[in-house]
């Protein structure tokens, strides 16, 4: 054969080997989606508000994506082992993750080893006030009480971890004279039977995650972080009327890798906003004393979160 039809033949055979391999790449691209189980990943330990929500969005998006969202919890390092779990993954919507505001925290501090290009959130789903609460059966049981004891003896504070709004806040009261210690727990039920054990002094935590601990009368919230006084605790001083500049509400979002196809963003975060628009959803937030606008779309998320952490970063940084 002449060596010019054979240099064809190759070049032919080569851009059919191509396009087959195109062919297929875009086969796999345009997959029905989802194709198979969802896995959602929880980085706290089962029980806290971040497995609850998990395992309510997920059972909801099962019913409209006729697929599983089987929950995973991986608990650690402030979420940081979930979130790894979430990045080790391929970016193909098939692993998407609850990030809460603990883990988002630690953006504000230095030397974290991951970075907000490397998410893409897809919904955030709630927001809800934080609070220093007290086991009932303690000698305290209002905010004066609070502060006078922590001016005169060490308390232990149970947080999710270091570099958390949790860890923050305490750091924010330090400065300021109260005697105050970050002890971490990953796992939730372990912070709340810290303070009902006596193993911790005081428990950082939204109160809708522990409504039932309040309504059967064994913590109370002594200071909500919020700007008003919210309607189920009337009772309760916020920290905006008192004085202190900080609030730092909860958020829990679900995100999925960077570089997940837009189409499949858009698909996930349609189906959490009519989660998020339901009569049962709608419900939920009401009984975890959360904002009822609780719902931001991908669509306008990055600028909030931007926002929160130029926040947070202030009191990470603050002398």
């Amino acid at each position: 054969m002449h060596s010019d039809s054979r240099r064809r033949v190759l070049v032919g055979g080569t851009l059919s080997l191509a396009s087959l391999g195109f062919a297929s790449m875009t086969a796999r691209a345009e997959e029905k989606y989802p194709s198979r189980p969802v896995e959602f990943v929880v980085p706290w330990g089962p029980g806290g508000g971040a497995d609850m929500l998990a395992r309510l969005v997920g059972k909801m998006l099962e019913a409209s994506l006729k697929i599983s969202f089987p929950v995973i919890n991986v608990p650690g390092a402030t979420g940081r082992t979930g979130l790894n779990k979430m990045l080790s993954a391929e970016a193909d919507g098939h692993v998407i993750s609850i990030m809460t505001g603990d883990t988002f925290a630690l953006l504000a501090t230095p030397n974290v080893n991951w970075n907000l290009e490397q998410i893409t959130p897809v919904a955030i789903m709630i927001r809800q006030p934080s609070a220093f609460m007290v086991a009932e059966s303690g000698p305290v049981k209002t905010w004066a009480d609070f502060e006078r004891l922590a001016r005169t003896q060490s308390l232990k504070v149970a947080v999710t971890g270091f570099g958390s709004p949790d860890d923050m806040t305490v750091r924010y009261f330090v400065k300021r004279g109260l005697k105050l210690v970050s002890v971490p727990f990953a796992n939730p039920g372990e912070r709340y039977s810290a303070i009902l054990g006596g193993h911790a002094d005081v428990l950082y935590e939204q109160p809708g995650d522990v409504r039932n601990l309040i309504d059967s009368r064994q913590i109370r919230p002594v200071l909500l972080f919020d700007e008003k006084r919210h309607p189920a605790f009337t009772d309760v001083p916020v920290s905006k009327e008192l004085g202190f500049d900080i609030t730092m509400p909860q958020l829990r979002m679900i995100t999925v890798k960077a570089g997940t196809d837009p189409k499949r963003v858009k698909m996930l975060s349609d189906a959490l906003e009519k989660v998020a628009r339901s009569r049962d959803y709608m419900k939920y937030l009401e009984d975890q004393l959360a904002n009822p606008d609780s719902y931001i779309p991908a669509s306008d998320a990055l600028p909030f979160l931007r926002g929160e952490l130029e926040a947070m970063k202030k009191h990470a940084t603050a002398k």
